[in-house]
């Protein structure tokens, strides 16, 4: 099975050495995905709503360089500094998403940069018309 990078110039940039995503069968595998602004290494300011939304644009950008949409997500992992910023992420999470949900697990954990939130997410690929 072959694997294709997917980097596109919206989304920001990598860390370390690692691509934002990769496309492997029929699924695409997004890396763990941080606030950063598209197009830089700059962490967005604010709550976890606003780090929140700015993670799931970020992984919405690299999912339409890949051909999917958040409607192809079939796995989220989200990992939160502080789980009393639960409420607040699943706010803004569910603005991304409509039923049947994908599957998903939040765990709280130290993340890098001092951000609030990271997650990752694995899309299933459309089929091809």
């Amino acid at each position: 099975m072959s694997k294709k990078a997917v980097h596109p110039e919206c989304s920001p940039i990598p860390a370390g050495p690692y691509t934002p995503a990769l496309i492997a069968g029929d699924f695409v595998f997004v890396s763990g995905q941080t606030p950063e602004k598209p197009g830089t290494d700059e962490m967005v300011q604010g709550d976890i709503k606003v780090q929140t939304r700015q993670v799931m644009e970020n992984i919405q950008n690299i999912l339409a360089a890949a051909g999917c949409t958040m409607n192809n997500v079939v796995k989220v992992h989200a990992c939160l500094v502080n789980m009393r910023d639960f409420a607040g992420y699943n706010e803004v999470y569910k603005q991304f998403f409509s039923k049947p949900y994908p599957t998903r697990t939040t765990v709280e954990c130290g993340v890098a940069g001092g951000c609030l939130v990271e997650i990752d997410v694995i899309a299933l690929r459309p089929a091809e018309k």
